[in-house]
Parts: structure tokens; C-alpha cells; sequence
């Protein structure tokens, strides 16, 4: 699975940031900040986002951490992760960028203050050795912070089905010319576990003191927030 999630993120990466615009009617941004909010960011400190794609969660945390604090961004597409440095350089702001796995992080337990990933816990292999690598590399009382869709009920979960499973696809066919892209990452989505299930899973990793959810836009995201033991 991660050869061919890597290829997909490659095909549709020069015009991922135009789609994801475009798809979420800006929204995205406004969740990224409640992320960066929710997992209690302050100045100075040491910051890892995962899966960091083009760097749009990383600049909100050195956004959120100062010149004082220094903020690394991972992704294990290299093609997503290249558009990243650019931004940060046209936003003014000193992120570091690098390819590395979420399930193989190349830092020392302990590295940061706190770890984030944004819409790709879902797309790794193993969920819970992600979040128990994440868990690694933060200081004891330090935060992982998961951004990722929910499962909305009731009207608004309805219409959010039918915009997920028609509208997406075929306006990231004609954002991206990948229209496959945009019918696999709703399907995994609505899959995922979300809400109550999530936090069983962040239990299970056995890493975390305590942990949260709050739901965002009805649930149509939830950002899960959990204290290193």
C-alpha cells in the first residue's frame, strides 16, 4: 500500500494545493489552525509535522512557535514535499523539511515538544505504530496532535456523502487529471476510524496518559490530541 499511496500523492502533488482549496472552499486552513491551537503550540517550542505534504500544517506551527522554536516538516513523497520549502520561504518563515517515513521517524526518543499529522494517519500501514512513533519522539508530557476527517451524521452527513463521492472525484479529475486520486481519498475517509473509535486506537498504542477529540464542522474532521506518557 505505501508504494502505491506514494505514487498517487506524486501524480497529483503540482496541483494538490489548488485542489485541496478549491475541494474544501478553504476550510482545510481554518482546521489546521484549530489543530495548532488544540495541541497547545507556544513559542519556543520544538515541533514535528508528519506527513506534512506541501508544509501547510508546518507553517502554522512556526507561525505558532516564534523565531524562538524550530518546527520540522516529514513527508515520505518527495515530490509533495518539495513544493514545501518555496512556501515557507514567500511566508518569511524557517521550517525544516525532510523525507522520512511517519513509521520510521529519524529522530532520538524525546527530540519535541510536540508531534502533529494532518489527513495521513490514514494513509500509513499501521495507525498504531504511527502514533507510538510519534509518541516517541515527544518528551513525556509533551502532545501528538491528529488532524483527520470524520464520519458527519444526519443532513449535513448525508449531503457530505454525496459531495465526497461525486463532486470530489470529478472536480480532482479536473483539478489534478487524476480523478482516481479523488475517488480513494473520501472512500478511505469514510472507512477510517473516527470519534470514539479513534481514541480506542490511541489507547491501544499504550503511549498516552490521556487523550481528547473535538469535532470540527459537525464532524466533518476531528483533531485528537493525546499526552505523552
Amino acid at each position: 500500500m505505501t508504494a502505491e499511496v506514494q505514487g498517487m500523492f506524486a501524480s497529483i502533488a503540482h496541483r494538490y494545493d489548488a485542489a485541496n482549496q478549491v475541494l474544501s472552499l478553504g476550510v482545510h486552513r481554518r482546521w489546521r489552525r484549530a489543530a495548532v491551537r488544540l495541541c497547545g503550540a507556544a513559542r519556543g517550542q520544538r515541533a514535528l509535522d508528519c506527513a506534512t505534504g506541501t508544509g501547510d500544517l508546518a507553517l502554522e506551527l512556526k507561525r505558532a512557535v516564534g523565531a524562538e522554536g524550530r518546527v520540522v516538516g516529514t513527508d515520505f513523497c518527495g515530490e509533495m514535499l518539495a513544493r514545501a520549502p518555496g512556501k515557507a520561504r514567500r511566508a518569511g518563515l524557517e521550517v525544516w523539511f525532510q523525507i522520512a517515513d511517519a513509521l520510521a521517524l529519524p529522530f532520538a526518543p524525546a527530540s519535541f515538544d510536540l508531534a502533529t499529522i494532518a489527513f495521513g494517519i490514514r494513509n500509513v500501514d499501521d495507525p498504531v505504530r504511527c502514533l507510538r512513533e510519534m509518541a516517541r519522539v515527544v518528551r513525556p508530557g509533551g502532545r501528538v496532535a491528529v488532524l483527520e476527517f470524520g464520519q458527519p451524521r444526519g443532513a449535513f452527513g448525508a449531503l457530505f456523502r454525496l459531495y465526497s463521492g461525486t463532486v470530489m472525484p470529478a472536480v480532482g479529475a479536473l483539478l489534478t487529471g487524476n480523478r482516481a486520486a479523488y475517488e480513494y481519498l473520501p472512500r478511505t475517509a469514510a472507512a477510517f476510524p473516527s470519534g470514539d473509535r479513534f481514541l480506542a486506537l490511541m489507547t491501544e498504542a499504550g503511549c498516552f496518559k490521556e487523550t481528547n477529540a473535538t469535532p470540527l464542522t459537525f464532524g466533518t474532521a476531528f483533531v485528537y490530541v493525546g499526552v505523552v506518557r
